[in-house]
């Protein structure tokens, strides 16, 4: 039973971890080989939908000097772009050394 609390508490301590940042668009840098996999049509149906919903998931980013690097949701930082937004809502991942 004790170990169930254990895992329960570092779940729970883990997605506190995750706040959400509101960052420019143009300070999340996207790596060249995950440019590669970018669906136009995906971003066209996100993009239509952030028109009617927003964004309603963010994006997953570590920094990186002053700016930030591309983890998840290259489909939907497109599709932001595409609208012209200037403000993407994400998760900051701070990379731990083991």
């Amino acid at each position: 039973m004790q170990s169930h609390l254990v895992i329960g508490a570092e779940l729970a301590h883990s997605r506190a971890m995750l706040e959400t940042h509101e960052l420019p668009v143009e300070a999340v840098r996207v790596p060249v080989k995950r440019l590669k996999t970018l669906d136009e049509a995906r971003v066209q149906a996100l993009a239509e939908d952030m028109l009617e919903n927003g964004q309603t998931t963010p994006i997953r980013v570590r920094p990186d000097g002053d700016s930030y690097v591309l983890l998840e949701g290259l489909h939907r930082l497109a599709a932001l772009k595409a609208l012209g937004e200037e403000v993407v809502r994400a998760f900051v991942v701070r990379a731990r050394l083991h």
